[in-house]
C-alpha cells in the first residue's frame, strides 16, 4: 500500500483564479492541495491546470464526499471516480474527513459529526479499509470541527482516531483549526486535546481561519469557515504540535472569500517560517 510522502513544507489550497499568478514565478510552497470532487470530470481547463501544476509541485487530494462516517455503504461509483483521479495524478497524499454527508441518495452538502461508539468505530474502520484497498494507497483521516456532542458517545475522539489507525494502518490529517474550534465550542482545553492526540500517525496538518459568534446563551461559538487568515491562538497551537513532532507538511486552507494569491502566499510563508524553525531545533 502506497504511503503518503508530502514534503515537510508549507502548502496551499489550489484555486483556479490563482493559476496565472502561480505560474508567473516559482512559489515558496512545497505542495498544492485540491478537492477531489471538483476534478472528477474527464477533461477541460480544470485538468489542464492540474496537469501543468503537477509538473512543478507535489499534490494532495482532499475528499469531501465519501461520507466515511455513514452507516450506509460507500458510494462505489464515487470511489471508482476517485480511483481514476488518483491514478491520473499520482498525488503524494489523499485525505478525507471523519464525518458523514449522505443519506440514501441525498448529498447533504455538509460534514456532519458522528457518535463515537463501538458500532460507528467498526463501520468507519470498514470504510477506511475499503477506500485504501480500492485506491491502493494509504489515506489520511481528518479530525472534525464539531458544534455538538452525542450523549451516546462512549469513546473519546482521540482514542477513536487512534483505534482507526491501529486497525487500518491509515494516517491522520491533524486540522489544528478544527481542534481549536471544537475545544472552544465544548469548553475544553485544545492543548490537552493535542497532548492526547495520536501524533505519531500525523502525515499532514491543516491550518485555516474561523469566524466568531455566540450561541443562544451567549457562550462563544466558533465556525470553521475557512474565510479569514489563521488566528493567533491557532498559530500558537500549531507551534505546540511542531514542538512535539517536528516539521510536517502543513496546508493553508482558504475556501471562502478567497483572497488574491499574494495574501494566501503570505500565509503559507508564515507557516514555512515555523516549519524552518522546527527543523533547526530538531537538527540542534
Amino acid at each position: 500500500m502506497f504511503a503518503s510522502a508530502l514534503p515537510r513544507r508549507a502548502g496551499a489550497g489550489f484555486k483556479p483564479e490563482h493559476f496565472a499568478d502561480i505560474l508567473a514565478e516559482p512559489q515558496p510552497v512545497g505542495f498544492f492541495e485540491f478537492h477531489a470532487e471538483n476534478y472528477m470530470g474527464a477533461g477541460g481547463p480544470p485538468h489542464a491546470q492540474l496537469g501543468r501544476l503537477r509538473e512543478d509541485y507535489a499534490l494532495s487530494v482532499h475528499g469531501v464526499g465519501l461520507s466515511i462516517g455513514s452507516m450506509q455503504p460507500l458510494d462505489r461509483d464515487h470511489l471508482a471516480r476517485l480511483r481514476v483521479l488518483c491514478d491520473r495524478y499520482q498525488p503524494e497524499s489523499f485525505s478525507e474527513h471523519l464525518a458523514w454527508s449522505t443519506h440514501d441518495s441525498v448529498f447533504l452538502n455538509d460534514l456532519l459529526p458522528l457518535p463515537y461508539t463501538e458500532a460507528t468505530l467498526a463501520r468507519v474502520v470498514e470504510h477506511v479499509d475499503q477506500v485504501q484497498t480500492v485506491l491502493g494507497r494509504q489515506m489520511l483521516l481528518e479530525n472534525p470541527a464539531t458544534y455538538l456532542l452525542f450523549a451516546e458517545s462512549t469513546i473519546e475522539e482521540t482514542v477513536f482516531l487512534a483505534e482507526i489507525v491501529q486497525r487500518t494502518g491509515c494516517g491522520l490529517l491533524l486540522d489544528v483549526n478544527n481542534v481549536f474550534v471544537a475545544a472552544t465550542n465544548h469548553n475544553l482545553d485544545p492543548h490537552d486535546y493535542i497532548a492526547r492526540f495520536p501524533l505519531a500517525a500525523v502525515r499532514e496538518i491543516h491550518l485555516s481561519g474561523h469566524s466568531e459568534s455566540v450561541d443562544d446563551v451567549g457562550a462563544p461559538l466558533l465556525i470553521d469557515s475557512h474565510d479569514t487568515p489563521v488566528k493567533d491562538p491557532v498559530w500558537a497551537l500549531y507551534q505546540t504540535v511542531l514542538d512535539r513532532i517536528g516539521p510536517v507538511a502543513s496546508l493553508i486552507e482558504w475556501d471562502n472569500d478567497v483572497p488574491a494569491w499574494p495574501v494566501l502566499r503570505a500565509e503559507a510563508i508564515s507557516a514555512q517560517k515555523l516549519l524552518d524553525a522546527a527543523t533547526r531545533r530538531r537538527a540542534a
